[in-house]
């Protein structure tokens, strides 16, 4: 339950977190760093100050013709004269020991010689004076020394000097105050600059939620603007993630209208055919091919709805077939206009795909020419030659006798759910979807006027095998 919760904490509160404690940790280590860094040289200064005061007491220590010391007149330094004030001498010889008479009613540690010319540092070590129960530690600093006296006799001591530990303690206090005060005020001062440089480093992201919150809105169609290089990848995702969405949404709304498009005319013929009065038979053949049609359309077009594109290894479609089944289905539905639709067909021309796609290639293109010719529409199939081994491309064109098409007006006429004349009746996506068609296939669909009926003529061509992986390639 607790890391289901860490979990959820937002991204500049595990940061905060995450630095609190790392600096933390790193205060602490340099704290003591530091600290020990100082004692020791504090412990080094004192060890050099006491190392000057053996030095100077015993360049004044002299010796008489049997050996014994004499010591300094004067002190190197009052607080030797003083009982009790912290700083003591010991001198040690093979005969004995003397004290400072700072050393009065102090029980100093006792030392013993040392060889020629050694020193030794200790301490904290632990003296007692009168009526102190729990007395004073203190650092010792001894050295050995020799003197010559007689006839080329040595006299051999060692000088220890002992001072008070309570002003280094002081000293070491006052450092860690400030120290700590001073470190305290610096991890201030470095979380606010690490929330300012992590309130600066989540900008971007701040900025992609914002974006993403106005494509939700409807504000923005994606997310723009210029984003980090770690994040452009991300971004980039969403961007094609909404672009999919926003593309399958606008398939999912062509498909339902372009199956609506292509259930019109299956009707169309099966109401036509009721008004004309048949038989039962011929009236029961028409339906049952009608009906098989509508079968297919709705299953080609749910497979569209649910694949985006055409497979690249189709059984080639002999399209004269279709042709003639829908041309023989428009004649019944536009029989009071008598239009006669004649036929180029190369025999050889073959589809190369989806037999749905052909079916609404041929059925629009038609129902279009049908729709606004007077009496004659012609189709022209024609076979687009390819390398060996490849396969063929394929013409497709239809003419007819109508009003044509003004050459400003083209670009309307193609967008889905745009009419040539409004006063015709239609949903205007017939074009759009022969468009949508042909960009599947690389193909290209060009509207002018027919140089042989005077009305318009349609040419949707898919380009050989060749030619359309180079135009994918390009």
């Amino acid at each position: 339950m607790a890391f289901g919760k860490w979990q959820t904490r937002s991204l500049s509160r595990r940061q905060l977190i995450a630095a609190f404690f790392g600096l933390l940790a790193f205060l602490a280590f340099v704290g003591y760093a530091l600290d020990r860094a100082f004692e020791q040289a504090a412990e080094q200064s004192v060890k050099s100050r006491m190392q000057g005061y053996a030095i100077a007491y015993a360049a004044g220590i002299d010796v008489d013709v049997t050996g014994a010391l004499l010591p300094p007149v004067l002190a190197p330094d009052r607080r030797l004269e003083m009982p009790g004030s912290g700083l003591y001498v010991q001198i040690v010889q093979p005969g004995g020991t003397w004290s400072s008479i700072s050393a009065m009613r102090v029980k100093l540690p006792q030392g013993k010689m040392l060889p020629l010319q050694e020193e030794v540092f200790d301490g904290p070590l632990r003296i007692t004076a009168e009526g102190d129960v729990l007395g004073t530690q203190v650092y010792r600093y001894g050295r050995s020394f020799a003197m010559e006296y007689g006839d080329g006799q040595q006299a051999r001591y060692t000088v220890y000097v002992i001072e008070d530990t309570r002003p280094f303690r002081a000293l070491m206090n006052v450092f860690r105050q400030y120290m700590w005060r001073y470190l305290l005020l610096a991890g201030l001062v470095l979380i606010l600059l690490q929330m300012l440089a992590l309130r600066w480093s989540l900008l971007p992201f701040r900025r992609v939620v914002s974006e993403l919150s106005q494509v939700k809105q409807g504000r923005a169609r994606q997310m723009t603007g210029a984003h980090p290089r770690e994040l452009a990848p991300l971004v980039g995702s969403i961007n094609e993630l909404i672009e999919s969405e926003r593309n399958n949404l606008q398939r999912q709304r062509n498909v339902m209208s372009d199956l609506a498009h292509s259930l019109k005319t299956p009707l169309a013929v099966m109401r036509s055919q009721l008004d004309a009065h048949e038989d039962e038979a011929t009236l029961r053949a028409g339906f049952n091919a009608q009906l098989s049609r509508m079968n297919d359309i709705v299953g080609y077009q749910l497979g569209r709805a649910r694949a985006g594109g055409h497979s690249l290894y189709a059984t080639p479609i002999e399209v004269q077939k279709y042709a003639e089944e829908i041309s023989m289905g428009l004649e019944k539905v536009y029989a009071q206009k008598g239009i006669l639709c004649e036929f180029e067909v190369d025999e050889s021309a073959r589809f190369y795909g989806e037999p749905g796609d052909l079916q609404e290639l041929l059925g629009n293109l038609l129902e279009n020419a049908f729709k606004w010719a007077n009496s004659r529409v012609l189709l022209t199939i024609e076979r687009l030659e390819s390398r060996a081994g490849l396969r063929p491309g394929l013409l497709i064109a239809v003419d007819d006798d109508g009003p044509g098409i003004e050459p400003e007006k083209i670009h309307l006429v193609l967008q889905r759910g745009v009419r040539g004349d409004e006063r015709v009746q239609g949903h205007g996506i017939g074009l759009s979807i022969v468009q949508d068609i042909m960009h599947n296939y690389s193909g290209l669909l060009n509207v002018g006027r027919s140089q042989e009926l005077g009305g318009a003529r349609f040419e949707a061509s898919i380009p050989p095998e060749g030619e359309r992986s180079a135009k994918h390639a390009g």
